[in-house]
């Protein structure tokens, strides 16, 4: 069963930082592009960022460009979104999800997982 499973998410300070993992199981991410996004209480799901399968190529919103970083692990079939320099404005449920192209268009995302929740507040 094709699955991906989100982690690290948590509680954290206005200026703080968390890493959120993304780890598939039943397939291989390599022929992937993957992508993050969120969805904050009474708001439509964003697009957060994304890294092709190919070359390592990457996009970022502008409103997280300069504080988060996307990078994959093949090796370990993960990928994850460092999240530094972190604002109340970031909180939100965070998903991954795989495509076979890359594209900051959701709908062209054909696996996701459930989702990690990511608060920041004092």
């Amino acid at each position: 069963q094709l699955q991906l499973v989100e982690s690290g998410g948590g509680l954290v300070q206005p200026g703080g930082s968390l890493r959120l993992s993304c780890a598939a199981s039943g397939f291989t991410l390599d022929y992937y592009a993957i992508g993050w996004f969120r969805q904050a209480p009474g708001k439509e799901r964003e697009g957060v960022s994304c890294i092709s399968s190919s070359d390592g190529s990457t996009y970022y919103a502008d409103s997280v460009k300069g504080r988060f970083t996307i990078s994959r692990d093949n090796a370990k079939n993960t990928v994850y979104l460092r999240m530094n320099s972190l604002k109340p404005e970031d909180t939100a449920v965070y998903y991954c999800a795989a495509s076979t192209e890359t594209s900051k268009n959701e709908y062209d995302y054909d696996y996701w997982g459930q989702g990690t929740q990511v608060t920041v507040s004092s």
